[in-house]
């Protein structure tokens, strides 16, 4: 048999007469762990064709009278990590880190009868079904304001937008320029690690790693850094805060084509690994600022062996606006969007936290010396 019979393409070689072939509901687990302190992840095979996986895993499989369902909760839930760290650590002292299937079915394991088996898996099976609903409407709310951004603004060689508020509808073409027509430019500073790690101050220091980490929360506004300056430190690094409603957003490296955008909430510095647009009053709002810094893919205009894109080349980039009270229109529709996404992220966020409460209340916390 050849594995494009099972896979459709050739993956490490042509024969599969030491792939092991599974059915529904086996487990797999990979025997080589790198670290001496994680034994890794064990899945359940979920689909009812089946299928074949490489010798370099270990399948297993439970009695008849077993829930696969429940097992599955019971590996995710972390209750069985001390018995599986204790094989790794014994592996580790022994010079080797794989673990034998023997190995693995030797170790103690807490089960209930098969009806609070199969209770706890319904459970946790309806408490998955709602995360992944909900996070498809926060996934369709993400769709639908791309899609609305689209239509709220030109496209590529268009004047006007397609879709205009009935009060703009006879405004004309929005007005040509640069972003620097609209917006003021701000460069971040170089953060010595000798000013790093104050968790308080008077101004925050926001890295890269900041701004991803207020959009994975659903977050447009950035207000959370974990670094802070005071006044004697700004003193000393001879910089500039720069303003509230700043659009920053990543410059260099491969951060770039994430085109992640947040806007500040208060003055703040940022590294040198980003930067910042600040609407020039009179010519545009802040959120317009960052609703056109949003479609912008900064990468197109990057240069260099390792991507970056400098503040001339951010200034000269061509775009299209209208009449500030057009702006606001627009602002006041996406904000509103905004919140709604941000709101319904953090039920989602919700729903995992408490996902993971209840595996902790339906599965024994077992110590190590438990195991």
């Amino acid at each position: 048999m050849l594995q494009s019979d099972y896979f459709g393409k050739k993956i490490a070689g042509d024969s599969t007469d030491r792939y092991l072939k599974i059915r529904k509901d086996d487990f797999v687990y990979n025997d080589r762990t790198t670290k001496a302190s994680s034994f890794g992840t064990i899945k359940r095979l979920s689909s009812y064709s089946g299928g074949i996986v490489s010798p370099i895993y270990k399948c297993f499989r439970f009695q008849p009278s077993e829930s696969p369902a429940f097992w599955e909760w019971y590996f995710e839930s972390g209750s069985h990590d001390p018995a599986l760290g204790g094989l790794v650590n014994e592996g580790a002292r022994s010079g080797r880190f794989n673990v034998s299937v023997t190995q693995f079915l030797s170790t103690n394991a807490w089960r209930p009868d098969e009806l609070e088996q199969q209770r706890i898996a319904d459970c946790l099976d309806s408490v998955d079904a709602l995360i992944a609903a909900q996070g498809r409407k926060v996934e369709a709310l993400r769709v639908h304001k791309k899609g609305l951004m689209q239509q709220l603004f030109p496209q590529e060689g268009e004047t006007q937008p397609r879709l205009r508020f009935p009060e703009f509808e006879g405004a004309g073409e929005w007005e040509e320029g640069t972003i620097s027509d609209i917006g003021t430019v701000l460069q971040g500073y170089g953060f010595p690690e000798r000013y790093q790690g104050l968790r308080s101050g008077d101004f925050p220091f926001y890295k890269v790693s900041d701004i991803s980490r207020s959009l994975g929360a659903g977050k447009t506004f950035i207000e959370e850094a974990a670094n802070y300056v005071n006044e004697d430190q700004l003193k000393e690094l001879r910089a500039k805060p720069i303003p509230a409603g700043t659009t920053v957003f990543a410059k260099i490296g491969e951060a770039i084509r994430s085109n992640k955008r947040a806007i500040t909430t208060v003055s703040c510095l940022i590294d040198n690994n980003a930067a910042g647009v600040k609407a020039i009053k009179g010519r545009a709002t802040d959120f317009f600022i960052y609703l056109t810094m949003e479609q912008i893919s900064l990468i197109d205009h990057a240069g260099g062996v390792v991507p970056a894109v400098n503040k001339s080349a951010i200034k000269a980039i061509p775009v299209r606006f209208p009449k500030i009270a057009e702006q606001q229109r627009i602002a006041d529709c996406l904000t509103s969007l905004d919140d709604l996404i941000t709101a319904e992220t953090r039920k989602l966020k919700t729903l995992k936290t408490h996902k993971k409460g209840l595996m902790q209340q339906l599965f024994p916390q077992v110590g190590k010396d438990d195991a």
